[in-house]
């Protein structure tokens, strides 16, 4: 085998769904990613504004990188029982976090595999990332032959859908590089079944149409000011009062715009993902349990997992709203025990939760 045979047969020993290459060119999208920018889609993320070139050039974060092995890991699980799923007095928490945080997964496995590459040849430099480095990652998955960008700018890979990881390994080799999706990524050829298949989204626009908040000013666009998963993990203040009524229980993340995705519905099937707990309480935890965590509470209960990011008062917050938009008597006495929160971001959105059995 060359050593692009090896590496990819390394990458799928060591439990990646799908691997990919591509050549440290600019990303294709690199404009529209700065128009992104320039329209201020990306919120009060400043950290995805700084130094914007490095995203587009990957020789910016390794001198001399000449390719990236791009791969996939699938966080795929069956939707739980709908009882639980649409119960009010419960928060849905996104699917990727419904367990261990999938960094502490994704970023060992990149370093074994680079660690493979330089036994492999000696001398060869690389770089890791998952989402967390200034890669415009889906670009690259696109080029790396791993999918196509679907209208709600997510990857879309037509044997597994649109639930999975990516991460990257640059490297200063030249390897045997992939057939990319054409232009944006609207299509792609594949083999499924034994057929060949072109993916793509075609005249479908369920996911943009699906968003609560109208999250997409147009296709491949996601405002993130809008975006329910960026209001209830990333931004750090007051959720902006006309946007509330529209995130119903969502109280970490959201999968709405994946959800009614026909690739999603036909094609995803579970993965090897043993740090994903398919467990009513970790999938959709109780409103009431959550609006009682304390801040040693909190970090019992989610340690190691990316709730943790949005901290305790981020996910009161979220939990408030939940509560508000409930409308039931339940959620109302849950609110007024809360009332006594001494954090006032939390207290606020207890405030406008309850004010919601007053209109």
């Amino acid at each position: 085998m060359n050593i692009s045979d090896k590496i990819r047969q390394r990458a799928i020993e060591l439990g990646f769904d799908l691997v990919g290459y591509a050549p440290a060119d600019r990303a294709i999208n690199y404009p529209a990613f700065t128009d992104w920018l320039a329209q201020n889609y990306h919120g009060t993320m400043e950290w995805i504004a700084r130094d914007p070139e490095r995203r587009g050039d990957p020789t910016r974060l390794l001198e001399g990188a000449k390719s990236l092995v791009v791969v996939g890991k699938s966080y795929y699980l069956a939707d739980p029982d709908r009882a639980v799923w649409n119960d009010p007095m419960r928060g849905r928490i996104a699917r990727y976090a419904w367990g261990r945080d999938y960094h502490k997964v994704i970023t060992p496995g990149l370093k074994k595999l680079a660690a493979f590459i330089r036994e492999e040849v000696p001398g060869a430099r690389s770089r890791s990332y998952v989402d967390y480095g200034p890669v415009l990652e889906h670009d690259y998955g696109a080029a790396a032959g791993l999918g196509f960008i679907g209208k709600h700018s997510l990857l879309i890979n037509p044997q597994i859908g649109s639930y999975f990881f990516l991460g990257e390994v640059l490297v200063d080799i030249e390897l045997d590089y992939d057939q990319p999706a054409e232009g944006r990524g609207e299509r792609m050829q594949t083999v499924i079944n034994g057929r060949e298949t072109e993916g793509s989204c075609g005249g479908c626009e369920r996911c943009l149409h699906a968003c609560p908040t109208h999250a997409f000013p147009a296709a491949y666009v996601l405002n993130s000011n809008r975006c329910i998963s960026y209001l209830t993990i990333e931004l750090r203040g007051a959720i902006p009062l006309e946007l509330r009524p529209k995130m119903g229980n969502w109280i970490f993340g959201c999968d709405d715009c994946q959800v009614v995705c026909p690739w999603v519905q036909r094609y995803s099937a579970p993965s090897q993902t043993p740090w994903l707990k398919g467990d009513p309480d970790i999938m959709a935890p109780r409103l009431d349990e959550v609006m009682s965590l304390d801040d040693e509470g909190f970090l019992k209960r989610f340690a190691g997992t990316p709730v943790m990011r949005t901290k305790r008062r981020g996910l009161l917050r979220n939990a408030a709203v939940a509560l508000g938009n409930a409308k039931n008597e339940e959620a109302r006495k849950i609110l007024e025990r809360s009332r006594m929160e001494k954090d006032p971001l939390v207290r606020e959105h207890v405030e406008w939760g309850l004010a919601q059995y007053t209109e």
